[in-house]
């Protein structure tokens, strides 16, 4: 079941890209880059989107070490649980959620100050300022990112976790990347058919993280306890 959990995060970032596509593809349309050939072009918006990716993958460093203390206190099965359950409460109730979770002023402020910081580095051409564009998105408030996040607490270490965010991150890649190139493909309607398959996607990845947590067995002390042990006589 752990194997499974890079390629559904793959899934699950490779479902995610035409949300992503409608709410970051307009930050990856106004790099400056479109007036390069088309090596600069790949490789601008290929530096941007590694910076989403090491931004991902860093938070679920973070949040894997959170997991990895909760497997010693007994508590990642339920974490794992309540992932699953949260995302299918995202699929199901997406209403409700909106209803009770709301952003802190804190972290308003934050967001703020975060995207002052990316209209200036929009304005620079450097590769520096590309892969500093995409971390500083990375962090930018999304469900989706932190439906994942939440699912790379219940691997259940810090890189499980950095890698279940990495390839989240890789799975939302290709979409990004060409909508830098093909722009003109990705009109409403195919957008709308592949939302379509988002939540199924997500069903999936609750479903299965919710087998995981229940499937998840610990060490039984019982019998641990009742291992023969050998006691040597000195003559």
């Amino acid at each position: 079941m752990i194997s499974a959990l890079p390629y559904l995060a793959f899934s699950m970032g490779l479902m995610s890209s035409f949300h992503c596509v409608g709410m970051c593809g307009p930050i990856a349309l106004a790099l400056p880059i479109q007036k390069g050939n088309k090596f600069v072009q790949f490789a601008g918006l290929l530096t941007y989107n590694l910076g989403r990716s090491f931004t991902y993958a860093l938070l679920g460093l973070l949040l894997g070490s959170v997991g990895s203390s909760l497997v010693w206190i007994g508590y990642l099965r339920y974490l794992s649980i309540f992932s699953g359950v949260l995302m299918l409460a995202y699929v199901f109730w997406p209403a409700h959620l909106d209803r009770y979770f709301h952003t802190p002023p804190f972290w308003q402020k934050f967001i703020r100050q975060l995207k002052t910081g990316m209209a200036g580095l929009l304005q620079k051409k450097t590769f520096l300022s590309w892969f500093s564009l995409g971390i500083l998105n990375g962090l930018l408030p999304c469900g989706l990112v932190y439906l994942a996040l939440i699912s790379s607490v219940a691997t259940g270490g810090p890189l499980p976790g950095s890698l279940f965010m990495l390839m989240f991150g890789a799975g939302t890649i290709p979409a990004m990347m060409a909508v830098g190139f093909f722009k003109q493909w990705f009109t409403v309607s195919l957008r709308t058919k592949m939302r379509k398959l988002m939540p199924v996607m997500l069903a999936l990845a609750g479903i299965m993280l919710v087998a995981r947590g229940l499937l998840i067995q610990y060490p039984d002390n019982a019998q641990t306890n009742s291992k023969i042990i050998t006691i040597c006589h000195g003559k």
